[in-house]
């Protein structure tokens, strides 16, 4: 039985058989599912239609971002059916858990001061690669409660996305921790349940594909950061400050204080090994993946400072962003 007042909104682009999984997993449960594809070159608009889910494509001379598509797949929800009341976002290559809709709409319907409610997202495969596991324990990271953002997949009150006209469709990464901003500053609050919520599948089995995926993020602390960073709220600025400290500022006051100053500058690069231990150590689960997030989360700051680069790069420069795709 579809649950009345309960939409969702997938978007992807050549997701194939995740998308497959996605939208089997929502269709018959949701009372209206609409599909939003950002250019896709394989059958995923053909798929969808053949699944009776209300297909929305994005023109083709147009950035594609996800909150671009996340803001064409609400309206038009609320265009076929006006009286919806909670909207369940989904990237189209998670799918959703079996009690999770009815599980976030009764939370929404009984903390009517809430305006959002994610849960715990999965990696699919977390064994197939070290890259999936890491994404896996980034996902079991975050602890239950009131929380300030979510992620791509959350349900959302709608009367809370129109208040706030949704989502910033410029945003090329980030976009649902700065639509969070938005809605706290209205008054609404964000939650996340240890219910779980969405099985995601990475595919990620490159290096380069983790670089990439990591360069975003800083670039997301950084745009982060320069649209709400002022107090009170100070958006991201403790993760882009970080990011500044560990990707560049230490290795470039260590190599450039050996040149100029005393070769024993190096020895601020132990900083790194140092961090890496304190990681581990603090970290939980198997040794296998203590030692991955170590290294990795060490690492990424350096991708990260990349990102930030960009974003000051592209800022100054007058040029439109563009997706950082790491798939």
């Amino acid at each position: 039985m579809s649950l009345p007042g309960v939409a969702v909104v997938a978007i992807g682009r050549n997701e194939g058989e995740r998308l497959r999984a996605c939208l089997d997993s929502v269709v018959g449960t949701a009372e209206v599912v609409v599909y939003v594809d950002s250019g896709s070159t394989d059958d995923s608009v053909a798929m969808a239609q053949s699944k009776g889910v209300e297909v929305v494509t994005l023109p083709k001379d147009v950035v594609f971002t996800a909150a671009l598509a996340r803001n064409a797949g609400w309206r038009r929800v609320l265009e076929l059916a006006p009286h919806i009341e909670f909207i369940q976002f989904v990237d189209g290559d998670c799918a959703v858990d079996p009690a999770w809709l009815s599980t976030a709409q009764e939370f929404l319907k009984s903390h009517t001061d809430v305006a959002a409610v994610c849960g715990r997202r999965r990696e699919r495969y977390p064994e197939r690669s070290i890259y999936n596991l890491l994404c896996d324990q980034e996902w079991g990271s975050a602890a239950a409660g009131q929380t300030k953002a979510c992620g791509g997949d959350v349900m959302i009150r709608a009367a809370a996305l129109v208040a706030v006209d949704g989502y910033n469709p410029k945003l090329i990464a980030g976009e649902e921790p700065e639509l969070c901003v938005r809605m706290r500053t209205k008054g609404w609050k964000v939650w996340r349940l240890a219910a779980e919520m969405t099985l995601h599948d990475a595919a990620m089995f490159h290096f380069s594909q983790w670089w990439k995926r990591s360069m975003r993020a800083g670039y997301t602390f950084a745009e982060g950061a320069h649209m709400h960073g002022k107090p009170p709220e100070r958006h991201r600025v403790v993760e882009s400050r970080r990011t500044w400290i560990w990707g560049l500022v230490i290795p470039l006051v260590a190599v450039l204080g050996a040149v100029v100053v005393s070769p024993w500058l190096l020895a601020l690069l132990l900083l790194y090994p140092v961090q890496m231990l304190r990681v581990f150590v603090a970290s939980a689960g198997s040794t296998r993946g203590r030692a991955a997030r170590a290294f990795f989360m060490v690492l990424g700051k350096f991708a990260e400072v990349a990102g930030q680069l960009k974003f000051l790069r592209l800022r100054l420069s007058g040029q439109t962003a563009r997706l950082i795709e790491y798939k």
